[in-house]
């Protein structure tokens, strides 16, 4: 029987990571050609002489390793004490030339340790160390254990560490190293620490069985404690169904769905409501705090999450009421389900319990926009659990159930990601799943528009509009033969899946497009529904935009803008052009086609109002932070109130989350709206309803130590030990399969899998670093490499997408190395990716989440940390890794936002004055457009548009109440200035925005001039 292939790939990357820390530590070495000092970075001691300074640089360079722990009854202690380690000797007399270093016989000593209550840095075992080392043939090294009583802290607690005392002598300084040293505590009974930056919770042990100084500290006997090198940590993959919402059990296919949802979901909604029972019960919550020794207070939070248990469970028995009641919500249910089935293309034929029951939740507020319409709705999910597939869902849902109400055109959902390059992956996920409903759509005569998708990113990616000829400020050139082809967006056609993609640019109705040329294509031959330059998305809106949370901006800008918040102005009368917005000299009818010669229709007031998007999306909920966040809860507020004002309806709010950590406070900030999760977590970390933790590996987790070299010396090293054991795979296949015990049949795959190596930067400057020494200190070629940050061009990150997700055939002409920063942390989603090396701890936990999470995600992943220790946030996410590793979700901080910044105020008064210029009094006007301060001057006059009014509905707009006096102030006494240089026909404005005292912002994130900050 063949070996399977999940073992095998377990099997390799624990050979992978067995290569890396014997090349780190000397493991099998015994000869060297250079000073070990300068080489290994596992396991070595320097001299206590040497040792500079205390903290940062004695971390760098440590002279001892140990523990720190909590005997189980007070002092005087007495326990044994196992110290093992060897030295390195310059060759003598070698005919060779250059240098040479031999390896000592390693030692192997047990001292008995006795120590009195109060002891303080107590050495014994000295001349027994000694003894052993000159025994082993490192005469002049010595060691010693040292412990200390630090039993004044409260409990008893001891420190026990090996040091390195080997003098100053004839042995030179890479001799006077100890390496592959470690301490082991032996027979004493200790009890565990407990982790107090965490909080007490029902749901997690926070229990530490010993502190690792200078190293990590393993378990190996119940009495047995020992110092590593490093920390490993091993994350089990999660199953998402099983037991009650097994497939044999209760089928939540897309079939099943299609042909009986209700009694379907039913049954799901039945067996959520007995496992709640058999988990969430006072009983069994008794139970448990009874057996795992709860405090009060943990049972009292086991209580609360209970009721969040029983009131989703309510909202899941609501979905299933509302498709029952509402024909036309199950007739859009029934469509979603056979789009996303036809997007599938066979890679899964159903739904994950969580991903339909999301859906089931929200379905009750979209029935005649229920009373938690105005609730902001946060998916939360392990990251690769699905949540992308999860909210197209209802993105597809929400389309066909906008077109079955009467909606026929228009943007039904604006979908927003805070990175500034959206990912191209993300698109064409957006882009199959839409263009799969349009099918649907057709064939089942839905009425409409077709389903359509914007790709709403601007210049730094597609362009913001086409001109008839380049300019400054504009350089796209329809003269360009190879124009068109930089702004493909697309890696397949979303229809039938062909790569055979051809960009055109048509002149005759001024549109971008995306062709499919495979002969067999549903589009015909036909312009795929695709929009990616931003006039077009205003021309056709899109029933799907998704873009960057930056566009906002231009709400104050842009008078295409107006079909976010309600309607365009009208249509225009030549065919192909679209629709048509406010007048201007040059666009005397609307149309935004240059020189349109046509005439527009105009839309009555009741239609308009049916084009206001029925949702908005966020994405990474968790990256709308300190002023980035502080500006777009302004946004967010302007966006609700001109939709308000000019529709009498908001839109509903859906976002996703890869942490929860004061997600109720930062949705209320941004959306000045209440919030809740789907799914509450379940009574445990390791177990809900929805999901469970296997036996199979899903990462393992390496916390590196570089002792007395650099970082970026052991992120080298590190790449280059996993590309030559690689290919030694390739060149070695029996002999590296022997050694790893797998089944040479699996070799291929492997190569596949862990052939591309992924280097993970904090900083721009870490990452460009990284790519530059892979061709000076990594020996190995051919290497291919690419890089992947928010810098990169966007042709380049077409390419490097494209050849990880297609490999060449050849491994040699294959990607090895990818630096890359933050940009890759958001919907890269590349199984062949399971390789990460992490350039120190990133600044947040949500960001090592999300970035060691593109690893791993269906196939058993491996991630080096390679931790700053100079740094005190690495220095003290070493000290607990493992709970670092395994409550990873407790260690995000919550998210620094707030939206009474008047600093903000000062940036985004002037976009909410120009807004409801644009939005709000341009369309009242009788010459149908206010585009000079004359004609803006005659409009206020005409209406008795005053500085107060304005002021409170611009601070309404931005969500300022007047009872909050300063921030009121500052509208109104803006809005005063404004006035009076608007009154004022002297002051020689001709533009509106010349009388703002500052311009409206460009961009969300610009708030001020920034400066490189380094944390070294």
């Amino acid at each position: 029987m063949t070996q399977g292939k999940v073992e095998a790939q377990t099997r390799f990357v624990s050979w992978l990571d067995g290569r890396v820390t014997a090349e780190g530590r000397g493991d099998g070495e015994s000869v060297l050609d250079a000073d070990p000092s300068g080489v290994y970075w596992l396991g070595r001691l320097a001299p206590e002489s040497d040792a500079a300074g205390v903290g940062r640089e004695r971390r760098m360079a440590p002279c001892a390793v140990g523990m720190r722990v909590r005997p189980g009854d007070a002092g005087p202690w007495s326990f044994p004490v196992r110290v093992r380690a060897l030295a390195w000797n310059r060759a003598r007399g070698s005919q060779d030339p250059g240098e040479k270093w031999e390896k000592t016989k390693p030692v192997d000593v047990v001292i008995r340790v006795d120590v009195a209550a109060g002891a303080v840095g107590v050495a014994y075992g000295g001349q027994q160390i000694a003894e052993a080392l000159d025994a082993a043939g490192a005469p002049g090294s010595s060691a010693e254990v040292r412990v200390t009583d630090e039993s004044w802290r409260g409990d008893p607690e001891l420190v026990v560490e090996l040091v390195n005392t080997t003098p100053e002598g004839p042995r030179q300084r890479g001799e006077r190293h100890l390496f592959e040293a470690e301490l082991r505590v032996l027979d004493l009974e200790t009890v565990p620490f407990l982790l107090e930056s965490l909080p007490e919770s029902f749901r997690y042990d926070r229990r530490l069985p010993a502190i690792g100084i200078n190293c990590g500290v393993a378990v190996l006997e119940p009495r047995e404690l020992a110092t590593t090198d490093q920390v490993i940590v091993e994350r089990n993959r999660p199953q998402y169904t099983f037991d009650r919402t097994d497939a044999a059990v209760l089928s939540l296919t897309f079939d099943r769905l299609i042909d009986d949802p209700v009694a379907t979901l039913t049954r799901l909604v039945d067996a959520y409501a007995m496992w709640g029972r058999d988990h969430w019960s006072p009983e069994r919550l008794r139970r448990r705090a009874d057996d795992e020794n709860w405090q009060p207070e943990m049972l009292r939070q086991a209580q609360e999450a209970a009721e969040e248990h029983a009131g989703e469970l309510e909202r899941l028995r609501a979905g299933v009421e509302a498709l029952r009641q509402d024909a036309e919500l199950r007739r859009a249910f029934e469509l979603m389900n056979r789009a996303m089935s036809l997007a599938a293309r066979g890679r899964y034929s159903g739904w994950r319990p969580f991903q339909i029951g999301f859906v089931l939740s929200v379905l009750p507020s979209l029935v005649r926009e229920g009373s938690d319409w105005g609730t902001v709705e946060t998916v939360w999910f392990a990251t690769g659990g699905g949540k992308t597939e999860t909210y197209l869902a209802l993105l597809v849902l929400a389309a066909f159930y906008d077109r079955l109400r009467g909606k026929l055109a228009g943007i039904t959902a604006w979908s927003r990601f805070p990175l500034r390059m959206l990912s191209l992956q993300q698109t064409q996920r957006f882009a199959d799943a839409l263009a799969a409903a349009e099918v649907v759509r057709q064939d089942h005569h839905v009425p409409g528009d077709p389903i359509s998708l914007g790709y709403f990113i601007g210049s730094g990616a597609t362009p913001n509009e086409v001109p008839t000829a380049p300019t400054e400020h504009n350089p796209v050139d329809v003269d360009d033969p190879g124009m068109a082809d930089r702004y493909q967006v697309l890696t397949a056609c979303p229809f039938c899946g062909s790569e055979d993609l051809k960009m055109k640019f048509h002149r005759g109705d001024w549109t971008l497009r995306h062709v499919c040329k495979a002969s067999q294509c549903r589009s015909g031959g036909r312009p795929l529904p695709v929009y990616v330059v931003d006039q077009e998305i205003y021309r056709f809106l899109p029933t799907v935009v998704i873009g960057t949370l930056d566009k906002a901006a231009l709400i104050s800008m842009q008078g295409g803008m107006r079909a976010f918040v309600e309607g365009p102005a009208g249509r225009c009368s030549r065919p192909g052009h679209g629709f048509t917005y406010a007048k201007r000299a040059k666009r005397p009818s609307g149309c935004l086609v240059p020189d349109c010669p046509g005439e527009s229709s105009p839309l009555a007031a009741r239609e308009r109002t049916r084009f206001a998007p029925s949702f908005r999306l966020q994405d990474e909920l968790h990256l709308l932070r300190d002023s980035l966040g502080a500006v777009d809860s302004h946004y967010e507020s302007l966006l609700d109130a001109l939709q308000l004002e000019l529709t009498g309806t908001t839109p509903k709010i859906i976002a996703s989350s890869a942490t929860l950590t004061g997600f109720e406070r930062q949705v209320r900030v941004l959306y000045n709206r209440p919030g809740r999760v789907f799914p509450v977590p379940g009574p445990s970390a390791r177990e809900s309803f929805w999901t469970r933790d296997t036996s199979s590996l899903l990462r393992r987790f390496v916390a590196v130590w570089p002792r007395g070299v650099t970082l970026e010396w052991v992120s080298d090293r590190t790449t280059t030990i996993l590309q030559q054991s690689v290919r030694r795979l390739v060149d070695e296949p029996q002999r590296v399969c022997a050694e790893a015990g797998i089944d040479p049949s699996h070799v291929p795959m492997l190569l596949d899998l862990y052939g591309t190596h992924v280097v993970y930067g904090n900083t721009v400057r870490d990452v460009e670093a990284a790519r530059r020494s892979l061709g000076t200190q990594v020996p190995v070629t051919p290497l291919n490499a690419a890089q992947l940050t928010g810098q990169t061009p966007f042709e380049e990150v077409r390419e490097t997408l494209q050849r990880l997700l297609r490999p060449e055939p050849g491994f040699n002409d294959r990607l090895h190395v990818v630096t890359a920063s933050s940009m890759i942390s958001h919907g890269v989603d590349v199984d062949r990716l399971n390789v990460m090396t992490v350039l120190g701890v990133p600044l947040t936990t949500a960001e090592f989440i999300q970035a060691t999470a593109r690893v791993g995600r269906s196939h058993p992943g491996l991630v080096y940390v390679i931790h700053k220790v100079g740094r005190e946030r690495d220095a003290a996410v070493f000290s607990h890794f493992t709970p670092f590793i395994e409550q990873g979700d407790r260690f995000v901080e919550p998210i620094p936002v707030t939206r009474s910044s008047r600093r903000v105020l000062e940036l985004t008064t002037s976009a909410a004055i120009e807004a409801r210029r644009l939005f709000v009094h341009e369309p009242r006007s009788a010459w149908g457009r206010l585009t000079t301060v004359d004609m803006l001057r005659k409009y206020a006059a005409q209406t008795g548009l005053g500085a107060t009014e304005e002021a409170r509905a611009c601070a309404a707009a931005l969500g300022v109440e007047e009872q909050h006096h300063l921030a009121f102030g500052d509208v109104n006494r803006l809005l005063e200035t404004y006035f009076m240089r608007l009154e004022n026909p002297g002051d020689g404005a001709k533009w509106p925005q010349q009388l703002l005292a500052r311009p409206p912002m460009r961009s969300l994130r610009d708030v001020e001039a920034q400066i490189p900050v380094s944390d070294d």
